[in-house]
């Protein structure tokens, strides 16, 4: 098996996987990163939400062979102490029930205030239309948006 280099939160790695291993098996399997959740492996829930220079993009639709040379930030890379605004947000509007989709919503969240400070609202819905929740908390992670923008002060 080829061996592939990538960063991922500021840490550079080598892996010895298959080229069409999927990001998302790497971060969970190799690195024991587990914060970035398996959902659908379709892309279509967003469960497995990381960063890729500022950008929210799927793990589970990145083979390996893509990622190499490049540079990832997973939930667990977002903030040192878990104190980014879109991460103090979902702890002070009590978002998470399961927790499981969480992960993948606050990396979109934080994609999206980084991209634009002061979202529309269409803007908002359109990210948070791209996740699935099963327990239903959109009505608490709307409140979560609205806070990590108070929070960052809509500035970048």
């Amino acid at each position: 098996m080829p061996v592939f280099s990538l960063t991922v939160n500021h840490v550079k790695h080598s892996v010895n996987v298959a080229a069409d291993t999927p990001l998302l098996w790497v971060l969970r399997d190799t690195l024991n990163l587990t914060g970035t959740k398996y959902g659908c492996g379709l892309g279509i829930c967003g469960a497995c939400t990381i960063h890729l220079e500022g950008k929210a993009l799927r793990a589970c639709q990145i083979p390996i062979s893509e990622a190499a040379g490049k540079s990832f930030v997973t939930i667990e890379g977002l903030s040192a102490n878990g104190d980014h605004p879109c991460q103090r947000a979902w702890v002070a509007e009590d978002v998470s029930q399961c927790g499981f989709c969480q992960p993948g919503m606050i990396m979109a969240t934080a994609g999206l205030l980084a991209e634009k400070p002061n979202p529309s609202k269409a803007e908002i819905e359109l990210v948070l239309s791209e996740h699935v929740c099963r327990c239903g908390t959109y009505c608490r992670v709307r409140k979560a948006v609205q806070t990590a923008i108070q929070l960052t002060g809509g500035k970048k």
